[in-house]
């Protein structure tokens, strides 16, 4: 199956995603949060990093709960400008 490329709109949200999750994490190491989250560290830093820009729902609220983060906020948060 070919994965159709994301448009820039995509990027940014992911890349607003992990700016956010970043921020969230603070001086937290990312192998804790990511442990405490039930995923990999590697996938959390992908996240982090914008390489991994439409993660599962599931991880993203996995994470958010780890964080104390509402996915209403995170929604909000990483709309597209206009939206």
């Amino acid at each position: 199956m070919v994965r159709t490329p994301l448009t820039p709109e995509e990027r940014e949200r992911g890349e607003q995603l992990g700016r956010l999750l970043r921020e969230a994490r603070g001086a937290r190491s990312m192998a804790e949060v990511a442990a405490e989250a039930g995923v990999s560290a590697e996938t959390l830093r992908k996240i982090e990093t914008g390489r991994a820009p439409t993660p599962a729902f599931f991880t993203v609220a996995a994470l958010a709960r780890v964080l104390g983060l509402s996915m209403d906020d995170l929604t909000a948060r990483c709309a597209p400008v206009g939206a």
